[in-house]
């Protein structure tokens, strides 16, 4: 006669056990990298960001993406979040006046304006404000036309109107590993 084959109770039981065992030792492993990949993100996306306002006030004369230089005195029209984001992702000529064309030599500068990982959104406040520093106060992020969340926050001028071009992260969390500020990256 044969005896029945299969698994024992306390076979199946002792495999639960221990998978459960490995489970509760690969998870955490896990859960910190994608907070990490998010402020690997974070910081690139702001690098590349500020490299771009950078290189577009050189070729603009010192206007900030979003202005614009009148060509008969001088005056500079102050950016909207809806200006920057056509200066940045389109052609614009040397006074920041934007061209859906191929018109214009400068630019686009990038192709779409990146999500801020930790708040998914693209929207963008610009304000004109006398700020110096992180102008996001922790545990509340900025907030847009309308009241929404944005995921970015960029500061056209300083208390003189002299040109400042401050661009944060417009969110209220911390890096875990070192409590650094997403806006003062």
């Amino acid at each position: 006669m044969r005896a029945k084959s299969g698994f024992t109770l306390v076979e199946i039981l002792i495999v639960v056990v221990i998978l459960g065992i490995l489970a509760a030792i690969v998870i955490p492993q896990f859960t910190g990298a994608s907070t990490e990949a998010k402020e690997s993100s974070l910081v690139s996306n702001l690098q590349s960001i500020r490299s771009q306002i950078e290189l577009f006030k050189i070729q603009h004369n010192d206007i900030l993406p979003g202005q614009i230089l009148s060509d008969v005195d001088g005056s500079i029209t102050p950016a909207t979040a809806e200006s920057f984001v056509n200066a940045m992702c389109l052609k614009t000529n040397q006074y920041g006046v934007v061209s859906t064309g191929d018109t214009f030599r400068f630019g686009p500068y990038m192709r779409k304006l990146p999500v801020n990982p930790f708040s998914t959104a693209t929207a963008i406040t610009v304000a004109d404000l006398a700020e110096e520093g992180a102008s996001v106060v922790v545990g509340a992020a900025k907030l847009g036309t309308g009241g929404a969340a944005s995921g970015w926050y960029f500061v056209c001028t300083d208390n003189t109107n002299v040109a400042y071009g401050l661009f944060q992260a417009a969110d209220p969390l911390a890096n875990p590993v070192d409590a650094t500020n997403h806006v003062d990256y």
